[in-house]
């Protein structure tokens, strides 16, 4: 796992992890690195300074993380476990079921499901609340 500072040409800052960096960049040519905050797809990685190993001292890793990582990655286990447990699922259908909720044009309850990046961008926009759901895998 790799973790990147990101930000958007809105001004937009923000963290995410990746399996790998070609994993980023393979996931930002295909469009579906999107702004946390505001769903812009113009989003690039911030500078950064790798931990360095020093002679003076003990080495240092070059890969660290968060002190609590693993304990971040197990609570969006839960979270996500709890949606799936206790949401619909919509499929493809999100975004048109959310709006209905939204608009009291259905029942309020929980949904998940996918929608497009301009889906996305357009309930954002129209000030409809969604988070999206963490997709980890079980060995990270």
């Amino acid at each position: 796992m790799i973790q990147y500072s990101l930000h958007c040409s809105k001004g937009h800052a923000y963290d995410a992890w990746f399996k790998s960096a070609a994993a980023f960049d393979e996931q930002q040519r295909r469009g579906i690195v999107t702004c946390a905050i505001c769903g812009d797809s113009a989003v690039s990685k911030a500078p950064m300074a790798p931990a360095v190993a020093r002679t003076d001292r003990e080495k240092v890793s070059l890969a660290s993380s968060r002190p609590d990582a693993a304990k971040i990655r197990e609570l969006l286990r839960a979270y996500r476990q709890k949606v799936i447990s206790e949401a619909d699922y919509v499929g493809d259908k999100f975004a048109e079921e959310a709006r209905k909720i939204h608009f009291e044009e259905a029942e309020a309850r929980g949904i998940y499901g996918q929608a497009t990046r301009d889906e996305v961008v357009a309930l954002a926009e129209d000030g409809i609340d969604f988070l999206p759901l963490p997709d980890l895998a079980d060995d990270n």
